[in-house]
C-alpha cells in the first residue's frame, strides 16, 4: 500500500513510449477512475474506495499532478501549466487527444487481469471526454463522463464538441448500435461542462447516452450553488435524497448492470 493513496497499491503501467503509476485495489469487475484537475486529490481516491468497497476493482492512473495533495488552487494552476505543455494532451475540438492511447491499453490491461464481459471507465472534467474515447476500446463496456470539461468551451463550436476524431466517433456510434451504452452527469449551471455537450452527445448516440443534469439553477430546491462542478468528488454532498448522491448511485448500478453478467 501507498501512504499517497491510501488503501491502493501503487503499479506501473507502460505502453506506446509513455508510463503513469497506477494504483490499484478491491476485486470484482474492473473499472478505471481517470482523476480531474489538479490531480490524483483526496475527493477521488475516496471516490475511487467507495467503488472497491461496492465490490470492483479498481485503477486509478496518475496522470499529472501529485498523488495524494488536497485539492487547491495552486495546485490548479500548476496541473494546467503542466498539462498544456505536453504533447500527451493535445486538444482539439475534433480530434482525439493522444493521452487516450495509453487509457485504452490500460482498459485492456485491466479486463485481461479482472475479466468479465469488460471494464468500467469513468473520466472527470478535464479528463471527462477521455471515457468516451477510450469506448473504441472494445473492452470498455461501460464509460461515464462526469462533467466533461474538454474542449475547452470557448465559442458555439467548442461548447457542442466532443473532442473526438471522426473515425473514433464513428467506430463508437457502432459499438451503440451493438448495445454500448454510455452515462453523463453534470451540473445544469456548470458553464465548464456546458449543456450544448451533453446535445451532442444525444444527438450522436441516441437513446445510448443517459444523461443527468443536476439542477443548480439559481433558488434550486438543494441549495447547490451555480459554480458546482465536481459531481462525484468536490460537490458531492453524501445525503440520501440529494440529487448528487443519486447521481453517485446511478454511476454504481450502471457499473454493477454492465459489468456483472
Amino acid at each position: 500500500m501507498t501512504e499517497a493513496v491510501p488503501g491502493f497499491e501503487e503499479t506501473a503501467f507502460s505502453y506506446g513510449g509513455r508510463a503513469h503509476p497506477v494504483y490499484r485495489a478491491g476485486s470484482g469487475p474492473g473499472v478505471i477512475v481517470i482523476h480531474e484537475m489538479p490531480g490524483l486529490h483526496p475527493g477521488v481516491t475516496e471516490f475511487g474506495q467507495r467503488l472497491v468497497d461496492a465490490g470492483f476493482t479498481v485503477y486509478l492512473p496518475s496522470l499529472f499532478g501529485h498523488p495524494g495533495r488536497p485539492f487547491s488552487g495552486g495546485q490548479l494552476t500548476r496541473s494546467l501549466a503542466s498539462v498544456c505543455v505536453s504533447r500527451e494532451f493535445l486538444i482539439l475540438a475534433d480530434r482525439t487527444t493522444p493521452a487516450t492511447t495509453w487509457l485504452r491499453a490500460l482498459a485492456t490491461y485491466a479486463h485481461t487481469e479482472c475479466g468479465g464481459p469488460g471494464v468500467g471507465a469513468i473520466g472527470m472534467c478535464f479528463t471527462g471526454g477521455f471515457a468516451l474515447a477510450m469506448a473504441v476500446e472494445p473492452a470498455v463496456v461501460a464509460p461515464v463522463l462526469s462533467q466533461p470539461g474538454l474542449p475547452i468551451p470557448l465559442g458555439a463550436r467548442r461548447r457542442a464538441a466532443l473532442g473526438l476524431d471522426p473515425a473514433d466517433l464513428a467506430a463508437i456510434r457502432a459499438r451503440t448500435g451493438q448495445g454500448l451504452c454510455l452515462l453523463g452527469l453534470r451540473f445544469s449551471a456548470d458553464k465548464g461542462s456546458p449543456a450544448e455537450r451533453f446535445a451532442s452527445l444525444r444527438s450522436a448516440f441516441g437513446e445510448a447516452f443517459e444523461g443527468i443534469e443536476i439542477d443548480s439553477s439559481p433558488g434550486n430546491a438543494h441549495g447547490i450553488p451555480q459554480r458546482a462542478h465536481s459531481v462525484l468528488t468536490v460537490d458531492l454532498v453524501d445525503e440520501p435524497g440529494h440529487p448528487t448522491r443519486a447521481a453517485l448511485d446511478r454511476v454504481i448500478a450502471f457499473l454493477s448492470e454492465r459489468l456483472r453478467p
